[in-house]
């Protein structure tokens, strides 16, 4: 099987649009469609030919592309399930545990609501590789819009099973003010306060902070280490189960 070819470029004002390719069978996807001009444009760059566009969420700067690239690649809109109106075009929707191919590669569909109830995320276990949308960003986590707390904890968990070396493709460019949050909350974290510093100088040349992986966030995001001791005791938490660590944590960064 050849390698998955993976082209991420910015869009919007802090969006991170990504293209995937399967070089055996020519198979193109969008992941979301933040906005029309640059996905054209990495199209133009790479080559490819779109055939689908996989959504994770209704929000409109991951769909508002959607209609401009069916029309224009006849591309398959994939989408979740859970969402039964708001995903422009769509042809397809995928749950929990849902699988389907896209060219010689297994797509798994992971249910990661708390952002959105509808939110889910794709795993391709042969690459190595999820795109997390607005569930997990490094260092962080999306807001909590329509589910709650326990909800995107949750999800969180899911998505910290996946193996360690699972690369993760992130939708937005918020690295360094999670960064900044992260510290506050788990200050003695010797590997967080170097990846802090890496990040600023990554974003001071501007560079992408994405991708991460799996093991880098479970070392150093803090919403994955509710379970951690020392970020409990620094939140005065210690006798609190994960989730209500994990709640106080998201509280915090909603008001930093």
């Amino acid at each position: 099987m050849a390698a998955l070819q993976i082209e991420q470029f910015s869009c919007r004002s802090d969006n991170y649009g990504v293209l995937i390719h399967d070089p055996e069978t020519g198979a193109t996807a969008s992941i979301d469609a933040p906005e029309e001009g640059p996905i054209l444009d990495a199209l133009k760059r790479t080559g490819w030919s779109l055939s689908h566009v996989l959504v994770t969420h209704h929000h409109f700067d991951h769909v508002e592309a959607n209609m401009a690239l069916k029309k224009a690649f006849g591309a398959t809109i994939i989408g979740p399930k859970n969402e039964k109106n708001e995903i422009p075009g769509i042809d397809q929707r995928v749950g929990e545990g849902d699988e389907f191919q896209f060219g010689s590669y297994t797509v798994k569909v992971i249910e990661t609501p708390g952002h959105t109830l509808d939110h889910i995320s794709y795993y391709l276990p042969q690459a190595m590789t999820a795109f997390t949308a607005d569930t997990l960003f490094a260092l962080g986590c999306g807001r909590v819009f329509e589910g709650t707390p326990v909800q995107m904890h949750q999800s969180l968990q899911k998505l910290s099973a996946l193996p360690e070396e699972t690369t993760i493709y992130c939708g937005h460019e918020y690295t360094k003010a999670n960064a900044d949050f992260a510290v506050t909350v788990d200050p003695e974290n010797r590997a967080l306060r170097e990846r802090s510093s890496h990040i600023h100088s990554l974003r001071a040349a501007g560079k992408p902070t994405l991708p991460t992986t799996i093991g880098i966030e479970k070392a150093t995001n803090p919403f994955l280490r509710a379970d951690d001791r020392k970020i409990r005791i620094h939140l005065g938490m210690e006798d609190a189960t994960d989730a209500e660590v994990f709640t106080e944590i998201r509280l915090r960064k909603d008001n930093f």
